[in-house]
């Protein structure tokens, strides 16, 4: 079987002995929108537990209409979104200097003009304000309180001050808050670096055994941070693996958001016969594979279809090294998975929990990398690297034997494998 995984902005090809593969994990497909634009405006006049958006929007007039969107690591279909949403703003009368753009880069680096012509287009920086939030920067954040599990909840300002707050998301499974988009627009998009840390040192309980997805203890209180932070409106995507446009959702913060997840749980987590000896995990393509921290992800989803003791292969291309300064320094610190492990479980610190994540694989299963990467950064993470995704299947057989079976994850960032329940 002939596969062109996505890498960087190309692809990469591989052949394999079809009778030695036991799955490919691929998303279940499902029609796009037909009209995706005219599907937008849909949703915005007939929302989720909400009244339209327009009868919002008169009702309040905001002269601090503030709007989080995702940066530049999460493909979001803004060509498709932002119309429909700016003509209902147009329409309520609010003029342009009353609305602000806040890129939710949680405790990613801020957007460049150039990133954010990239990913907002145009028209649309010229417009509005575009800021990139920044999670240490205390003159811009605000205290809200203590969350349930007793940390201090510290938000973006812009946001707090915002009169109307609309967030917008695209809905896809997350290796340990369970989903994105909805709340995840808040914390940790818009909050600080503390808050972050505390939230998301839980993920070290939950990777391996990973709750549903209203018991998830991390997405609770995302939720409520959400609630805290005043979020009026949500919107939020479903897409499929070519980024087209499946699903769409506005209105209340979970009723909408809850409804994208059902509809991305039916398409991404894949059931699979069994577990192989070898794993062809393709991290999606850029920007999905941009950096090795946003890599991960596909290695985690790797590591639930792989036995133990067996080889996963991270097709990443990486074009921008290790894409977070604190997961650099642990990854270079020259300590064993186990030892990782036990410092980030002792102290969390986030940058570190990328860290944990290859370790958490490393300490039980081998890993080859198809990267741009030095070979020296790629040991640096526990793996072998290779010329090629071919390459990297002959070194992986030479560690399981020629008999070995392999499952394939060309979207390997985005599909989580599930095991089949068995009868009886």
């Amino acid at each position: 079987m002939h596969f062109n995984l996505k890498y960087g902005s190309g692809t990469a090809a591989v052949d394999l002995d079809d009778s030695r593969i036991i799955d490919v994990v691929l998303p279940k497909p499902r029609k796009p929108l037909a009209d995706a634009l005219e599907s937008v405006r849909r949703v915005l006049a007939k929302p989720e537990g909400t009244p339209p958006l327009a009868e919002m929007l008169a009702a309040r007039k905001p002269k601090k209409l503030v709007i989080v969107v995702n940066d530049i690591t999460r493909p979001t279909p803004y060509s498709v979104l932002m119309p429909p949403l700016l003509e209902v703003i147009q329409k309520a009368g609010i003029p342009d200097s009353h609305v602000t753009l806040v890129t939710a880069t949680g405790i990613h680096d801020p957007h460049t003009p150039e990133q954010n012509i990239l990913v907002y287009g145009e028209e649309v920086c010229r417009r509005f304000k575009v800021i990139s939030h920044n999670a240490t920067d205390p003159a811009g954040l605000v205290y809200k309180g203590k969350l349930p599990s007793g940390y201090d909840f510290w938000l973006n300002k812009l946001v707090d001050e915002a009169d109307f707050l609309i967030t917008i998301g695209v809905v896809m499974p997350h290796y340990f808050a369970g989903f994105s988009g909805g709340r995840k627009s808040i914390l940790p998009g818009v909050a600080g670096k503390e808050t972050v840390q505390k939230n998301h040192a839980r993920m070290v309980e939950l990777m391996d055994n990973l709750p549903p997805i209203r018991e998830n203890p991390v997405s609770l209180e995302m939720i409520h941070a959400a609630r805290l932070a005043g979020v009026d409106f949500i919107l939020n995507v479903v897409v499929d693996d070519n980024e087209q446009v499946v699903e769409v959702v506005a209105g209340d913060l979970e009723k909408a958001w809850y409804k994208a997840v059902d509809v991305s749980e039916s398409m991404y987590m894949i059931p699979i016969k069994e577990q192989a000896d070898i794993t062809v995990s393709a991290a999606s393509g850029f920007p999905r594979d941009i950096n090795l921290y946003q890599s991960q992800k596909a290695l985690d989803h790797a590591d639930r279809a792989t036995k133990k003791g067996g080889t996963i292969i991270l097709v990443a291309e990486c074009r921008e090294g290790y894409g977070e300064k604190v997961f650099e320094e642990f990854m270079n610190r020259g300590w064993t998975p186990q030892h990782i492990m036990a410092e980030i479980k002792a102290h969390f610190v986030m940058g570190g929990h990328k860290a944990y994540g290859f370790a958490k694989v490393a300490a039980e299963k081998n890993i080859i990398m198809v990267s741009s990467l030095p070979e020296k950064i790629v040991a640096s993470c526990f793996a072998r690297k290779a010329g090629s995704v071919q390459e990297a299947v002959e070194m992986a057989l030479k560690e399981q034997g020629t008999e070995a079976r392999f499952i394939i994850m060309p979207e390997g960032s985005v599909t989580v494998p599930v095991i089949a329940a068995k009868d009886g």
